[in-house]
């Protein structure tokens, strides 16, 4: 048997007939043989890895859209490779650059501090580059994700339609998707005649229940007339709600909480949390679908995939009607 047909039947199992290819797999699987990924770099100008550019480890709204790419990449040749930037444009860049270097099959980039380094990187990788960030966002490579200022503005209408007026937006952080949902927050406020800065609580720090409860509290007690929050995500909101409950305000008669990406437990809390629903598994699992694509020599018409978004309506912004004619 030459050794033309073995690495075929581990390339491109398909080209070789079923019976001959088990055979080869049943003496691979003896032998402990492990694939030399370098030599493979060296051969064909790219090694079988995935670079996974992520802002954070911690966060929930992370986790689905790794499982979305592993769940893609299982079964395959392909391996991951994840770099945690904590947020830091600096880390981000470096990280960028190593992954590059490594002659990667392509990059996902899962967050970015920067826009500026994400075209860097776009220009610099020699690889295919796929960001997951927002639909919008005006780079080279390939996006696959979701409108995050149009997301803000349908959550902001829908607060609206529920009769809340005074109500504010609560963030942290400086991610890129934070401040689109900010632009749309604003705008819809702008329009409805209703905007007012002080409905604005900031905090330069990364999100968590802690700091929802911290700042839902500092913004009842800036501004004891607001009725309702927008959350830029639903660990703070699940922070409000918390907060909201210790301080004995209803949930959602006397003030309505919104939360943005519909993690697990958005649909178990008490009273279940309204929010926008994110398709983060599906982002991460095309993602990844697209690069295994160009790398096994496909094409990617589509440089741009708007996965779309949906608003769960629960129980947190539904006033009763007596609170909607007082």
């Amino acid at each position: 048997m030459s050794a033309i047909t073995v690495s075929r039947a581990l390339r491109e199992p398909e080209k070789v007939s079923e019976a001959l290819r088990d055979h080869i797999l049943a003496v691979v699987n003896e032998m402990g043989y492990v694939p030399d990924l370098n030599a493979r770099a060296l051969a064909s100008g790219t090694s079988a890895f995935i670079g996974v550019l992520l802002p954070s480890l911690s966060h929930p709204g992370v986790s689905a859209v790794l499982n979305g790419i592993e769940a893609r990449v299982r079964g395959t040749e392909y391996r991951i490779q994840y770099a945690n930037t904590h947020y830091d444009a600096d880390e981000e860049i470096r990280q960028l650059r190593s992954f590059a270097a490594q002659r990667p099959t392509g990059i996902i980039v899962a967050g970015t501090e920067s826009c500026e380094n994400l075209n860097v990187l776009v220009n610099e990788a020699k690889c295919p580059v796929v960001q997951t960030i927002d639909s919008t966002l005006a780079m080279d490579g390939i996006a696959v994700a979701v409108d995050h200022k149009k997301a803000a503005m349908v959550a902001t209408r829908h607060l609206l339609s529920q009769g809340y007026r005074r109500f504010g937006l609560l963030g942290g952080g400086q991610d890129i998707r934070v401040r689109l949902r900010q632009e749309g927050y604003t705008e819809v406020m702008q329009q409805a005649g209703l905007f007012d800065e002080r409905l604005i609580i900031w905090h330069d720090a990364t999100s968590s229940i802690h700091l929802g409860s911290r700042l839902i509290r500092r913004f009842i007690e800036a501004m004891p007339d607001a009725d309702g929050v927008l959350c830029h995500n639903d660990d703070l909101a699940l922070g409000a709600i918390f907060e909201c409950q210790r301080l004995g305000i209803r949930v959602p008669e006397d003030f309505g909480i919104c939360g943005f990406t519909d993690v697990d437990f958005a649909a178990s809390i008490e009273p279940p949390l309204t929010t926008i629903r994110v398709p983060r598994f599906e982002m991460g699992y095309t993602a990844a679908d697209i690069l295994i694509t160009l790398g096994e020599g496909g094409v990617v018409k589509e440089k741009t995939l708007n996965l779309g978004l949906e608003l769960m309506e629960r129980s947190t912004t539904r006033r009763a009607t007596t609170a909607l004619s007082a």
